[in-house]
């Protein structure tokens, strides 16, 4: 497979997730496809103190100072 037929599947998957995910008919593996490929490209976002997802990081069973995958700023 040549780069521009793989820049083309990208875009074309980016583009699919977009519209189910704004349509509201993702599914959990959508989602789940969603995340990885941001993960994947370096996506990601900081997170305020105040955020209100810091009160799900806070409930879930595991340290995030033993997990490398799970940081978020101040």
């Amino acid at each position: 497979m040549d780069e521009q037929a793989l820049r083309d599947l990208h875009t074309s998957l980016v583009r699919t997730l977009t519209e189910r995910i704004q349509a509201g008919t993702a599914t959990a593996a959508d989602l789940g496809v969603a995340r990885q490929l941001l993960k994947d490209n370096g996506i990601d976002s900081a997170v305020k103190q105040n955020a209100p997802i810091l009160k799900l990081h806070d409930a879930l069973p595991f340290d995030p100072a033993k997990d490398d995958d799970l940081k978020y700023g101040t």
